[in-house]
């Protein structure tokens, strides 16, 4: 199976998904998914400001990895309603861009932009939410193979 196939059905399955976390030293939350010999897991910390990252192994060895900075910037939208946005802007994910969601989506007030340079060797992106054109959260990541 080809690594940006398995990142999307990782990644729709576990935070995009909704579904909770669970609660792990230091405060981290963990959602993991696996599938034959490949194991997906996302692991952040903090809410409206956080960080994490996100692995892939195989066979047990860490194959594939990136990290993960984000904030809420302005209280105009409820922090909430701007995560269940994130969650489904990131269940758009494709297989040619298999880092955070699409380029952009909108959906009533809030727009998602995602901008990112690279591919799944080494990338850097930018994710941002709008509310009436206005920013009030934003994600920086980067990543790539590990070997």
């Amino acid at each position: 199976m080809k690594l940006e196939e398995f990142l999307v059905r990782a990644k729709k399955s576990t935070y995009a998904s909704g579904i909770k976390p669970r609660t792990m030293k230091f405060g981290f939350e963990e959602l993991t998914y696996h599938e034959g010999n490949l194991f997906y897991s996302d692991r952040w910390s903090g809410s409206n400001l956080f960080g994490g990252e996100e692995i892939v192994c195989k066979d047990g060895k860490i194959i594939w990895m990136m990290n993960y900075f984000g904030f809420i910037i302005s209280d105009a939208v409820e922090s909430e309603e701007v995560y269940n946005f994130l969650k489904m802007s990131l269940g758009l994910i494709t297989k040619e861009m298999p880092f955070r969601g699409p380029e952009s989506f909108k959906n009533g007030a809030l727009e998602y932009r995602n901008k990112s340079a690279g591919n799944l060797e080494k990338f850097v992106g930018m994710e941002q939410i709008l509310h009436k054109g206005k920013e009030v959260y934003r994600l920086s990541y980067h990543g790539g193979k590990i070997e």
